[in-house]
């Protein structure tokens, strides 16, 4: 089977091989139904930044399209560079035939967006959100608990100088569906940051944009 060919979850597997043990231990995010936002909802927007800093919005993004939304961690994210990767291979073909948009934030400065877009060859819109904004609101923001922040601290990353606003703030791993009218209409969520949303079910769910 070739990359192209893999689910994400086998691309994952992959990764944490070439990790060779020392792949990092699955960190459960808390997280309460009843705070994310439920299909029907409104989808959150705001102020965003696009890869070269410039404002824009999720609304602006989407051109009055349907869209897929994902919320990433960043750059520096293994996990985050598979999965979106993943994405343009398999996912963005399919949508471009349907007319809907592709978005993927996070809440990294721009230049992160930007070394995400060129270092994967994204065709798609990746924007930053300061403040987690969209996240919070979406329901969906964390926080890194103590063993993530060990993970992070060996790696040397931190997350203070590494985010557009200096907080250490990260969306759960999220896919959202929100049609034309920026209507919700399916969203997934993995508390487990080393889990993604499968190319398989975001095609599956495509008919409920209408």
């Amino acid at each position: 089977m070739t990359d192209t060919n893999k689910t994400v979850a086998e691309r994952i597997h992959a990764l944490h091989k070439a990790f060779g043990g020392r792949a990092p231990v699955a960190v459960q995010a808390e997280i309460g139904d009843a705070s994310v936002l439920p299909a029907g909802a409104t989808m959150p927007d705001g102020e965003l930044l696009d890869v070269h800093g410039a404002p824009t919005t999720l609304t602006a993004a989407r051109r009055g399209n349907p869209a897929v939304v994902v919320t990433y961690r960043g750059a520096w994210c293994p996990y985050c560079n598979v999965t979106l990767h993943a994405y343009q291979e398999q996912l963005v073909p399919v949508l471009a035939e349907r007319g809907i948009e592709l978005v993927a934030i996070s809440p990294q400065k721009p230049d992160g967006s930007l070394s995400m877009t060129q270092k994967n060859e994204l065709s798609f819109t990746v924007l930053s959100d300061p403040g987690n904004r969209i996240a919070e609101r979406l329901g969906v923001l964390t926080a890194p608990g103590p063993a993530e922040r060990r993970i992070q601290n060996s790696l040397g990353i931190d997350l203070t100088r590494i985010n557009a606003d200096g907080t250490d703030g990260l969306p759960m791993p999220t896919v959202v569906l929100v049609d034309s009218e920026g209507v919700i209409r399916w969203i997934d969520v993995h508390p487990d940051y080393t889990t993604r949303t499968e190319i398989a079910d975001i095609i599956d769910a495509l008919d409920l944009l209408g």
